[in-house]
């Protein structure tokens, strides 16, 4: 389906400004996640109990024709209203869904979140119970009516997506964001479009990103080329606060955590390579890749507004083509087709002054504007804000793990204890991956060769790795 123009397209820009501070002033944003696949040790995280529920009996092939008439129906319904920017519940066509039987259109009904006023977010906790035999319980302690349950339970009962999903759903985002249909329309792309919702924010379609130039809709704005100073000119930053640090082909970088925070994508030159790196907040995964040794192409890396499995969904901005933020996987597009992944940079986390210590050569982000030192305020501090389906109990959520692709599977290696080892003269090691201190940080090695490791949240990690290999310290 083509994108709307004209009247239809400012009435869609009208409505993602509503909607987005809608959004924000109840702190209820659109929650999208992923699964883990985490085994016996799974359960689910946020307002929902352990054990998970028995997951409902979810039919494969066609819809019926009663639930393919009621989906029509409703998106009929959901493009009239939205063309006239009204929001206005659509209950009758919910209520008819519920009682359809079938637990796979509850995807696109979790769709509706960003539309939804509290009738409409009833009426689907109302079909969710229909065609789950499940309460999705509202938990007023993480401001949630609901919402986390039903798609935490949906991903980790791993509901399939009915037929024609994805033409569903576009027909709804497209009100959100028009310049989401590259990824839409390609119907070979790797995209699992069950666990992608919005995160609240427009894309940002910049040609050029400086830190002067703002995202006019309210994008993540994106640094290309940053302008950077020596270790003597870093002292707008405090010693003690984070940086993640890059080093390439002998030349040293730090990048200020609470500026990460603001653009959580730099494309930058370093050792002489182009390189770009996201930062994801919500996983606490700063990952960095060459973007220089891609055949045909030259990737511009852009956040896409979007959100798969609790992870930003970065794009190239020259092909738009959606790329996997955790692997550096193409997923749709000219660089899918072309199969392209991108190539891992070692990141290491560790405190400005330590890194300085360790790297005396290195160069620091100049101090564009003010930033504040926290700018997310503890957003994250009692755990993920947007639903995690089922995790991994071998470790907190919230716990820092240093990610390794060994040649053997997955390794993470809790961050706080390896440290402690490293320090006490312990070898940390496991199944011929070693890691070594740098900064206050470590760094993974693979024989002599540097592993190309980073930082996550444990939760990301184990979900995107869900066979990873977990060293303990003895």
């Amino acid at each position: 389906m083509g994108v709307s123009t004209g009247a239809r397209s400012r009435a869609a820009y009208r409505l993602t400004s509503l909607v987005t501070a809608a959004l924000v002033t109840a702190a209820l944003v659109l929650l999208s996640c992923g699964r883990n696949g985490g085994g016996p040790q799974a359960v689910l995280h946020g307002p929902d109990a352990n054990p998970i529920p028995s997951a409902p009996a979810a039919p494969r092939g066609p819809l019926s024709a009663e639930a393919e008439e009621g989906l029509e129906q409703l998106l009929e319904r959901m493009e009239m209203l939205l063309e006239r920017s009204r929001s206005v519940s659509p209950i009758e066509e919910i209520e008819r869904l519920g009682a359809a039987g079938d637990p796979r259109v509850l995807w696109l009904l979790t769709d509706l979140f960003p539309f939804s006023n509290r009738d409409t977010v009833t009426a689907i906790r109302e079909a969710f119970v229909e065609l789950t035999g499940t309460e999705a319980a509202a938990a007023p302690e993480v401001a949630d009516d609901g919402r986390l349950t039903m798609i935490n339970r949906l991903i980790a009962w791993d509901v399939p997506p009915f037929p024609g999903y994805r033409e569903y759903k576009w027909r709804l985002f497209r009100f959100i964001e028009p310049l989401w249909e590259p990824f839409f329309i390609d119907e070979d792309s790797g995209i699992d479009w069950r666990l992608v919702g919005w995160g609240g924010v427009a894309i940002d379609d910049r040609l050029h990103a400086t830190p002067e130039s703002r995202c006019l809709r309210g994008c993540i704005p994106a640094i290309d080329e940053p302008a950077v100073t020596g270790a003597d000119g870093g002292d707008w930053y405090p010693d003690e606060r984070l940086v993640f640090g890059v080093v390439v082909d002998g030349e040293a970088r730090a990048y200020p955590k609470n500026v990460m925070e603001v653009h959580e994508m730099v494309n930058d030159t370093l050792g002489g390579r182009r390189i770009g790196m996201p930062y994801c907040t919500l996983c606490g995964s700063a990952q960095a890749y060459f973007t220089d040794d891609v055949e045909g192409f030259r990737p511009v890396l852009r956040t896409s507004g979007l959100l798969s499995r609790s992870n930003k969904l970065m794009y190239d901005r020259s092909t738009w083509s959606a790329i996997d933020t955790f692997s550096g996987a193409a997923l749709s597009g000219p660089l899918r087709e072309a199969g392209v992944v991108l190539t891992p940079i070692s990141v290491v986390t560790s405190t400005w002054g330590d890194w300085k210590r360790r790297h005396p050569e290195t160069t620091i982000l100049e101090r564009f504007r003010t930033y504040p030192l926290d700018p997310l305020r503890g957003r994250d501090d009692d755990g993920p804000i947007f639903p995690v389906g089922d995790v991994d109990q071998r470790l907190p959520i919230q716990e820092r793990v240093l990610g390794v692709d060994a040649p053997d599977g997955p390794i993470a290696f809790p961050v706080a204890p390896a440290v402690t080892a490293l320090r006490a003269g312990e070898a940390v090691e496991m199944d011929g991956v070693r890691l070594e201190l740098e900064g206050s940080g470590v760094r993974a090695f693979i024989g002599d060769r540097d592993a190309a490791a980073h930082e996550a949240f444990w939760f990301a990690w184990s979900q995107f790795k869900p066979h990873t290999r977990l060293w303990q310290r003895e």
